[in-house]
Order: C-alpha cells, then sequence, then structure tokens
C-alpha cells in the first residue's frame, strides 16, 4: 500500500468530521489546520486519519466559541497544561448559561402552573396544599413605604441580584401571622422576588449571612425568618391556600375568612402570609387581578 493510499481526500477527510469542505480550506488558508500533504501538480489536499484528534480538538474549541486567534494559540504551544486553561474557562462559561437555563425554565413552570391554577380555580375554595422550600429575595417595608420606594427597592435588588429582565423573578408581599391575628392586615413587612437559584447559592447566602449558631438554629425552626443579607428561606410543608379577586379595600374579609376556616380546622398558621398575583401576565385590569395566599399552617 503505497503512502497516497492511506491519505483522505478533502472531501473524504470532511465527511468523516460532518464539515463542509470549505471549512478545510479556510483553515489551512489561516494556519490553523494544513493537510497532511498537497499534490504538487493539481494542489489537492490529502489528510491523515491521524490528523482527526487535532481537528476534533479544534471543532470542539469552536462550538464553544473560542476564537481563532486564541485556537492557534493553543496550536503554537499544545499541551496538556494549555488545553486544560481553555477548557477551565469555557466550562465556567457554560455554568453560567445553565443556571440561567435552569432560571429561565423554573420561571416558565411557574408561569404554567398558575395558568393551571387559573383554569380549574374556584375563588370561593380554602384548601391546604404542600409547597416546596422557595428562596426570596425581600425588601422592608412598612405603612409609610410609598408605591414608588417599594418600586425603587425592588428594582434596586433586581439589579443586585443582576437580573436581565423583571420576568427573571416572581413579585409579592408578606405579612406576619401575628398582623392577621391582632386583625391588622394592612401590616405588610415585605416585598419579595423569588428567584430559582441554583441550590449552592442558597446555601453560600445562608452561610454569609449568619454564624455557624445562626445557621443550625435556621435549620431547626419551623417559622421562616428574614436574614439580615435580604435572603428568606420560606420553607417546605403544608399551606393554608386561598384566593381573592375584587375591591382590594374588602381584602380583609377574606382574611377573616382564612382565619375562621383555619379555626374550624384546627389549624395554627405560622411565619408569614404570602400574597402573589397569578394572572397579571393575562390582563391589565387592577379589578380582574387574582392574589393567591398562602400560609404556614399545622394542626
Amino acid at each position: 500500500m503505497n503512502q497516497k493510499s492511506r491519505l483522505l481526500t478533502i472531501g473524504q477527510f470532511a465527511s468523516l468530521h460532518g464539515i463542509n469542505k470549505k471549512t478545510l480550506m479556510w483553515y489551512d488558508e489561516i494556519g490553523l489546520f494544513k493537510p497532511a500533504s498537497i499534490n504538487p501538480e493539481n494542489g489537492y489536499r490529502f489528510y491523515s486519519y491521524h490528523q482527526s484528534s487535532l481537528l476534533e480538538t479544534i471543532l470542539l474549541l469552536r462550538e464553544l466559541d473560542v476564537s481563532i486567534n486564541e485556537i492557534q494559540g493553543f496550536i503554537k504551544d499544545r499541551s496538556a497544561k494549555s488545553l486544560k486553561c481553555l477548557l477551565d474557562e469555557r466550562i465556567a462559561e457554560l455554568d453560567i448559561k445553565l443556571d440561567h437555563l435552569r432560571a429561565v425554565r423554573e420561571t416558565l413552570c411557574n408561569y404554567r402552573q398558575n395558568m393551571e391554577t387559573l383554569s380549574a380555580m374556584d375563588l370561593s375554595k380554602i384548601c391546604l396544599v404542600q409547597k416546596k422550600e422557595r428562596c426570596l429575595v425581600t425588601v422592608d417595608i412598612d405603612r409609610e413605604t410609598s408605591y414608588d420606594q417599594g418600586v425603587e427597592r425592588i428594582l434596586a435588588k433586581t439589579q443586585e441580584y443582576e437580573l436581565r429582565h423583571l420576568h427573571d423573578a416572581s413579585y409579592g408581599t408578606m405579612i406576619p401571622v401575628r398582623c392577621l391575628y391582632q386583625r391588622d392586615f394592612d401590616s405588610y413587612s415585605n416585598l419579595f422576588m423569588e428567584i430559582p437559584l441554583p441550590s449552592s447559592c442558597i446555601q453560600s447566602s445562608r452561610e454569609a449571612s449568619s454564624s455557624p449558631a445562626h445557621r443550625a438554629e435556621a435549620r431547626c425552626a419551623a417559622v421562616p425568618r428574614v436574614q439580615k443579607t435580604g435572603l428568606h428561606i420560606q420553607p417546605c410543608g403544608t399551606y393554608l391556600q386561598a384566593f381573592y379577586q375584587g375591591d382590594w379595600n374588602k381584602m380583609p374579609a377574606k382574611y377573616e375568612k382564612i382565619l375562621a376556616y383555619a379555626k374550624s380546622c384546627g389549624l395554627s398558621l405560622t411565619g408569614f402570609s404570602y400574597e402573589k398575583i397569578i394572572n397579571e401576565t393575562v390582563t391589565d385590569r387592577m379589578e380582574d387581578y387574582i392574589v393567591q395566599i398562602e400560609i404556614p399552617a399545622s394542626k
């Protein structure tokens, strides 16, 4: 078998790697990837199968958006160390993209859940539901906090957590349950944003915001607490769930029904009442807004 029979034409080599032969011609022209030999009579390029590993590495790096200049630098100083450095950088970038995609998926799932709830809801119904742990970013408010001030504070938090769009999070308000029992239904204490943070971020935020003793306390406490950093872990468990639609001034009447229901069922309400509008994406009229109310409950 002669030397030429062990080589592949440019078309064969391109087909082997699933690329256009013009790509190989361009790589040759810029000095990135040269053929094994060139026929001096007709200029035809030929490639060795043993070049496949290097070409696949180049194609992988291009798929990861590594620039031609960076790849050329790697080719000139090809080593395990230089390739590891390139891959470390790209893996870090991919991790960021994956976190963002997971966050987007979580947002879409929340929207879909809200639409499913809307399609089958009974506004008069009060029931118990099971909730997973949620990570909420909170800002403090009180009776003196104006609407504009609340908006400014929540927007500052979106910037702090580098949200690209408002729809990257869902928003709501919190009332301490002790205020509900005191019939003080207007004592909102916090605005919240629900951000689908990776579990590692939640853990690091918990650790950064409390001492070892406080961390142990947080793991054991049944009632959620607002962390100094503004990170609030809404615990998993049983929640009393209700919905309200109509004149916002009549919301206290809904809470009276909630308290009466809890009393009749022997339920103790704890922590906070979490309010969230679930249909603002499909209506523009405030009077048509449906507020979802969820409160931790136990026997």
